[in-house]
């Protein structure tokens, strides 16, 4: 075969690899155009017609009904970025820490310290005993520590960080030992250095499930100040849907009839979930990495 035909068979193939490149991320992009032309449609056009990426008649109803609560969602957004960035910071440093010393081949009762990590993976003492030992022992109800505390340690983190905390040569370890390095400066030196991709993993998913939890603020707390923006979300759209279910007047039914609800619970997916989008650039890169080496060495 000439150069020039390998050439023009490259540029061919090239071409195929793109345009599955273009169509793949289309087809990811497509749910989250629905939503952001749903919370721009009418109530009637998605009830007549359902969802599209153009909206037939373009409002910003769902917007102005949000906009109405501006204090709360602040508020929400101020509680909601505190306890991602706490949280995941916490949970960051205590599952680092306990994986690194899980890696290690010297420590007493590692094994039982495994399967009792691995435990609490596999089973739960239910719902009932988690809420008494949260607010009548630990005392967290009502308190920002509510909302970070009982996701800061997670098992798989744990495990995650010490398959790749198994992969670092013994011999780094052994080697600053004998430079009269103690274990804590050698995890803070060394191993956090080199276990970047694994703890960015780690920081994207902790990360996440702070930002998307309701499920303490619903439980934990009734204070409409500590309310996380999904909570806040729930709140919104229960309220929208209990006022229309209620025997109102018609005037009243009428006017609750023209509030988009769809529309409303869509325009706030889009508020609350932009920031933490950003998130995801900064790490995609570590991403892939950090999972298939903490899953599968060790």
């Amino acid at each position: 075969m000439t150069t020039s035909k390998r050439k023009f068979s490259f540029s061919i193939s090239l071409f195929f690899i793109y345009l599955f490149i273009m169509l793949f991320s289309f087809v990811c992009l497509y749910p989250f155009l629905i939503m952001i032309s749903g919370s721009f449609s009418t109530s009637v056009d998605t009830m007549k017609y359902g969802f599209s990426i153009v909206p037939r008649h373009f409002t910003a109803a769902a917007y102005s009904i949000l906009l109405a609560n501006i204090g709360s969602i602040a508020n929400s957004y101020k509680i909601t970025i505190t306890v991602t960035v706490v949280g995941t910071i916490l949970s960051l440093v205590v599952n680092s820490m306990m994986g690194f010393v899980l890696s290690r081949k010297k420590v007493k009762f590692k094994r039982f310290m495994n399967i009792y990590v691995l435990i609490t993976m596999l089973f739960s003492g239910g719902m009932v005993p988690w809420y008494i030992i949260c607010v009548h022992y630990l005392q967290l109800k009502n308190t920002i520590f509510a909302l970070i505390l009982p996701y800061v340690v997670s098992a798989w983190y744990i495990f995650l960080i010490r398959n790749y905390f198994n992969s670092v040569p013994e011999e780094m370890y052994e080697s600053a030992t004998m430079d009269g390095a103690s274990d804590f400066l050698i995890f803070r030196k060394i191993y956090m250095h080199l276990a970047t991709p694994v703890l960015a993993t780690v920081v994207l998913f902790s990360a996440l499930a702070f930002w998307n939890d309701w499920w303490l603020g619903l439980m934990l707390t009734d204070n409409n100040n500590l309310q996380p923006l999904q909570l806040l979300l729930r709140t919104i759209t229960a309220n929208i849907q209990f006022l229309q279910s209620t025997n109102a007047s018609p005037e009243t039914q009428k006017m609750l009839s023209q509030v988009p609800t769809q529309g409303v619970q869509m325009a706030m997916v889009i508020i609350t979930t932009g920031p933490i989008i950003l998130l995801y650039p900064f790490v995609q890169k570590y991403f892939v990495k950090g999972i298939m080496i903490g899953a599968v060495k060790g």
